[in-house]
Formats: C-alpha cells, structure tokens, sequence
C-alpha cells in the first residue's frame, strides 16, 4: 500500500547501482571480507582494502543507461530529474559538431521534430517576458524552425501533429477491434503516456491487456522519418539522425524501449529526444533570441502538414478521437443529432468522467481523462475490480468477472502528468520561462530559480491557453463542445478542412508502406499488409520484473 503517494515524488532510496568496480575483485578465505566501502563528508564512495597494508582507491560513479533504469526498481518514471547522458542537448551538439558535411560519406541528414505542447511552453514564456495576451504556435514553429535550420543546420524541421493524426486513426481502429471482441479487452486505456506506461509494466501488470497498444505520436513519427519519407529523399534509415523535443522525461525511456529500433539498419527510431528546457538550453548556448519574429520563409512544398488541430484535450485529444468516431459512425441520425455527452467532474479537474447517452436515455459509451499518479490509482482499482483480479501475494489473480455491460469504462486517457501533457516535467515552468531575454540566456526571477514553480495551476493554465492559439476553453475543456474556439464555429471548420487534407495524405502513407491500396484507414487489408500495418503503427508491453529485493540489499 502506498501511503505517502505524492505526484512530485523525488528519489527516496539509494540507486542500485551507485558506485562502478572496475577492478575484479581478488580471492579471499571464505567468509572473509577483502574490502570495505567508506563513503566521506562529499559523499565519494572508497574502497578500502583490509590487512597491514591499507590501500584506498576512490570509486568511479558508474554511468547507468536507460535499459538499466528500465529494469531497476523504478525511480526514474516518479523522479524525472535524473541525468540521461546519452539524451542531453550536449550530445546534440555534439552530434552536430562531428556530423560530416553532406558531400562525405557518412553524412547523416538532422531532422527535428517538435511536440505542439513544447511549442505551447514557448509560447507561453514568450507571451509571459513579452507582456503579449499571447504568442500564435505557428509564430513560434516558425522561429523554431529558422534557429534549428540557421544555427544548427538541421535540413528539416517538423511538429508532430501528423504524426499524432496517425495515432488517433490507429487508435480508433484498435478501439473498434476490442469493441467486435464483445469487449473483453475494455476499458482500452490510452498509451501515449510512458510514464503511466512504464508504472504498470513495473506494477501493475494486471493492467497490460488494456493497454492500447498504438504507438505514440513520438513513435509514429520516428516510423515516418525513418521510414515513408526517408524513403521519399533517397536515403537509408541510417542516414537520418532524428531529434525529438517532447514535455516529458519519460519520452526518452520510450525512444530507448527495443521495439524502437530497427536491428535490419541499426539505428532507432528517434536518435536524441529533449525536454524543452533542454531545447531553450540549446537556445541558450547558441544566443538566439526566440523573442523576435523571423520574416517568413518563401512557400515551399512541405512533406507534412503543420500544426493540425485535434478539438478535445491538450494531451492529443485521445478521448475526443474515440467519442466522435462514435457519433459519426452511429447508424441513426438520432444519436447524431440529439446524443448528449454528458461531463460530470469527479473529485478534480484531472479525473473527470464523460458519458455518451442516446435520446432514450440509454448509455452509449462511458469514457475518462485521468491525470496524474493519485487518480491514476483509482482507474486501476476500479478496471481491475471491473475484471475481477485482485493482486495476491504479488500475483494478478481472477477472481470474478463482470459483463462487458457493466464495465465502469469503456477507455480511459490516462497522463502520470497533473494537468496533461502541456504540464510535464521537461516543460519550463514560470520562474524559469518568465525572463527568456533577448540575448537567449536564462535569468532566475528571485523565486526559486528553476522548478520553484513546477506544478503551479495557474501556469499549467497559461501554457493550455497558449496550446489553444489563446482562445478560452469553452465550458470544460473537453466535451464535444470542443475547448477554445472564437468563434467556435469557425474553429471546428478550419480543423475539419486541415484534417480532411490529413486523412488523404494519411492514406497514402499507409499505402506507400503497406504496399496495398486502401480508400479508408480502417480499411482491412491482406494478411501481409496487416501484419505490416501492426509493425509499422502498433507496439506491445510486457511486465517487468525486478531482480532486487528491497529486504535483501546490503550496505
């Protein structure tokens, strides 16, 4: 039982791995021990050796890399502080630095692509230092893509909403599978998260089988650089170093994840992912001043759309896809024209229930965004009660099981972040994101220097105002009343003209790397072309179990 469960949880043990031997260690009596581990005032680890001669040796800090964490005993999806070596602006640059000119073998082409709620934490801080009711995303794309194309010499430069379009048409196709499986696998609970991800896999995996198992826009997108448009430029997967700029730590875990990297080329599918602090530290070092608009750039011909709008929630609309497929699909006008999703708030803003009734009064679907890690608990609770396990002795067991028509959810989108994607813990907060100066640098505002205000509702508020393009949320923020539209109207229809543009190019890109072609995304297709669609737009989970016992770590 976890009593002391907090959403900020900072390291509250020892890493396993603290301290490297080097050495092999030398053969003693039986029993005996050869060394000792002092640690001093700074708290350096020493080994020192035992016998007339004492000799002491300063221990060296040993490098722990992402699969380590994976299968350690989980602090590094609670504590998002921890140092990634291999994942740091630093080794951006340093890619960049000893990256060969494009006319010597070897060259590898940079590509970056950025998520919409790090361009919301931007433009948030801009519209903050500036005094600005608020900086357009597009704006802010657009200085983006000027300092990573001017001063870093990335060749192309994208955000992910494609990508998430992608995820949302796979999503509501997995959906629709589960739903003609009598729904023994609902509630479906959404994956984008990996933080929320890596928790059951370590914890929970009771919950594995509800996972949904479509790739994240992060993922899809490594599938489509890599893959349908590395193939459109001429090159090789291993020809591209693709760069990533998320809201979240726990991005890099999901880059890092085996299903991610293609053995047949030996790369993965995103190289490099960064927090936007580590990006705005980027920003830093090399003095560019995101403050200032940048003329705009002669109209060329663009592999992807920009900045798609998915009218729902923040943290990729999820939720929203699910529902108005729902309603577009119903086979009576009725549901289309008087089905009434109903929101009712339980217990906070981050735990809210949506449900889909007809005009009878008879439930269509029930849905949820849960947000943060206390909530989190709860939805497992009650979609392992609704399944019947319980957890005993370690071990996930049936004990009864509930029709499919008495399931308390039919999906949930679930986020380990309170608040959602637009505040996770890679995104600036307002102590640090309040004072982005003109020479690129940042200042500490005298409250607290970075993190101090971490978390803060209010911001949270600011940077979702920001994700909006600074409209208000109308009514709650999801609904099918959708968030910020001014005129509402106005709003729907220009994300309904940009996402119908989406879908055929979303077409062509399931039929270029299919090899089969479809009028229809949920269109089926011959067994190879399934299975090439499931490689290429879904992953899979697996428990992990750990190999320390708490109890029997000696120190």
């Amino acid at each position: 039982t976890l009593t002391d469960l907090n959403d900020y949880i900072t390291p509250s043990q020892a890493c396993i791995k603290p301290v490297e031997q080097v050495n092999p260690s030398r053969a003693v009596e039986s029993g005996a021990a050869a060394t000792e581990i002092r640690i001093d005032s700074n708290g350096s680890y020493y080994e020192v050796s035992k016998g007339l001669a004492q000799q002491t040796q300063k221990l060296q800090q040993a490098e722990i890399s992402l699969n380590d964490c994976l299968a350690c005993s989980g602090c590094i999806t609670s504590a998002e502080s921890i140092l990634i070596t291999l994942q740091s602006h630093t080794e951006v640059l340093n890619f960049l630095e000893h990256n060969p000119s494009r006319l010597v073998p070897g060259h590898r082409i940079p590509v970056l692509s950025i998520a919409p709620q790090s361009l919301a934490s931007l433009a948030a801080s801009l519209a903050s230092s500036s005094g600005q009711p608020s900086v357009p995303l597009a704006d802010v794309l657009s200085r983006v893509r000027a300092f990573a194309t001017e001063c870093l010499g990335f060749d192309h430069v994208y955000d992910t909403t494609f990508a998430r379009h992608l995820s949302l048409l796979e999503h509501i196709r997995e959906f629709q599978e589960r739903q003609d499986e009598d729904g023994h696998r609902l509630p479906m609970l959404a994956s984008a998260c990996p933080g929320w991800v890596c928790y059951a896999e370590k914890t929970h995996s009771e919950m594995l089988p509800f996972i949904s198992q479509t790739k994240s826009p992060q993922a899809i997108m490594g599938t489509l650089v890599k893959g349908w448009m590395a193939h459109k430029w001429g090159k090789r997967p291993e020809d591209i170093y693709h760069i990533t700029v998320m809201p979240c730590y726990d991005k890099k875990l999901e880059a890092s994840r085996p299903d991610f990297f293609d053995e047949a080329s030996n790369t993965r599918d995103v190289d490099c992912v960064l927090t936007t602090g580590e990006f705005v530290l980027l920003i830093k070092e090399k003095n560019f001043d995101l403050s200032v608009p940048v003329p705009p750039s002669p109209t060329l011909p663009s592999d992807l759309p920009d900045l798609l709008v998915h009218l729902g929630t923040s943290s990729g609309s999820y939720l929203h896809a699910i529902i108005s497929h729902l309603i577009r699909s119903s086979p009576t006008p009725l549901t289309l024209s008087t089905a009434s999703a109903e929101a009712t708030s339980k217990q906070n803003a981050d735990s809210t229930e949506y449900v889909l009734t007809a005009p009878d009064g008879s439930t269509v679907f029930r849905g949820a965004t849960c947000y943060g890690f206390r909530n989190l608990q709860n939805v497992v609770r009650r979609v392992a009660r609704d399944a019947g396990i319980r957890v005993i002795r370690g071990r996930p067991t049936v004990v009864s099981k509930r029709g499919a028509s008495q399931k308390a959810y039919d999906y949930v989108e679930v986020m380990a972040c309170p608040g959602g994607c637009v505040n996770g813990g890679g995104q600036l907060p307002r102590s640090t994101t309040a004072h982005i100066d003109t020479s690129g640098t940042l200042a500490d505002d005298g409250d607290g220097g970075m993190g101090s205000k971490w978390a803060d509702r209010a911001w949270t508020r600011e940077v979702e105002r920001a994700y909006w393009d600074g409209r208000e949320p109308v009514g709650d923020r999801f609904g099918l009343l959708t968030p910020p539209a001014s005129p509402k109207r106005k709003a729907t229809q220009i994300a309904e003209r940009s996402n119908a543009h989406a879908d055929q190019l979303a077409l062509l890109v399931l039929s270029d790397m299919c090899n089969v072609s479809v009028s229809r995304w949920g269109e089926e297709m011959d067994a190879q072309g399934e299975e090439r669609r499931r490689k290429l737009f879904r992953t899979s989970y697996h428990a992990v179990e750990s190999e320390v016992i708490g109890l029997g770590v000696k120190w």
